[in-house]
């Protein structure tokens, strides 16, 4: 089999291209990179269009995931090029090229869902998926100027979420949350203005906004909610991280979810 040794290939050009936003929204690819990944996109039969192989790591994929991988295109590069590709520390030797879903439209046919307003942190998008996913959810809105979700940083922070949570991306997220009003949701966003708490509100059939992790939920969208939530603190701390009070706020879900199954 050749080795491609060349960083003037363009494959190699390619690979190295897609890290740009512009160019993965162009090309409706993005990239994975370590062994657990790439056998996760594989199980959950993500459209992979070609996996990028070190020569020199080869022999450190198991065989049975190895046996998987080449039923797939493969490429051998040598070590000295997949060192200009990996944007992780300590490389497997491994990256596949997945493609895009197609854009979809929401779906009215969960408890709750999570819409999530600008934001900017990539370990905090990542993060905030996995949880999502955590809880059984098949979807997520997200704002227009939400952080890219196949930015490298947060694909490998959703720990293979990515390919279980359908990520659809909204232009006008007003125009998106009245949408599912109509469809008989009701908007909840997190205010420190309220006396309720997490646990003082019905989770069933709402639109959960998770804000900015600077300003928080818009006042657009503040003055748009139905009910308001805070987390109740008893410490000095005035406010969580993002991806931890997403997490807060979600659990209660799943308590609440727990005690109907049980009273069944």
């Amino acid at each position: 089999m050749q080795v491609i040794s060349s960083k003037e290939n363009d494959i190699i050009k390619h690979i190295r291209k897609l890290s740009e936003k512009k160019y993965r929204d162009e090309k409706k690819q993005y990239i994975i990179e370590g062994i657990k990944i790439v056998e996760e996109a594989i199980q959950e039969k993500a459209q992979i269009e070609q996996i990028i192989l070190c020569e020199e790591n080869i022999k450190e994929i198991p065989k049975e995931i190895m046996s998987k991988i080449e039923k797939y295109r493969c490429i051998h590069v040598a070590e000295k090029i997949y060192k200009t590709l990996t944007q992780v520390v300590n490389p497997q030797g491994i990256i596949a090229i997945v493609k895009k879903r197609e854009k979809t439209e929401i779906k009215y046919d969960e408890d709750i869902i999570v819409v999530l307003e600008d934001i900017q942190d990539p370990g905090n998008l990542g993060t905030i998926l996995r949880t999502v996913d955590s809880i059984g959810l098949k979807q997520i809105i997200v704002s227009r100027g939400t952080a890219d979700v196949y930015n490298p940083k947060v694909v490998r922070s959703t720990m293979g979420a990515i390919f279980r949570v359908n990520i659809i991306e909204r232009e006008n997220i007003m125009e998106a949350i009245k949408e599912m009003k109509n469809n008989q949701y009701q908007l909840v966003v997190t205010s420190l203005q309220t006396k309720n708490e997490i646990y003082d509100i019905n989770y069933n059939k709402k639109i959960i906004v998770m804000g900015n992790e600077a300003k928080g939920v818009s006042k657009e969208i503040q003055d748009m909610a139905d009910e308001k939530i805070k987390i109740p603190m008893f410490g000095k701390t005035e406010s969580l991280n993002v991806s931890i009070a997403t997490g807060v706020v979600l659990y209660e879900y799943v308590r609440q979810k727990i005690e109907r199954i049980r009273g069944q």
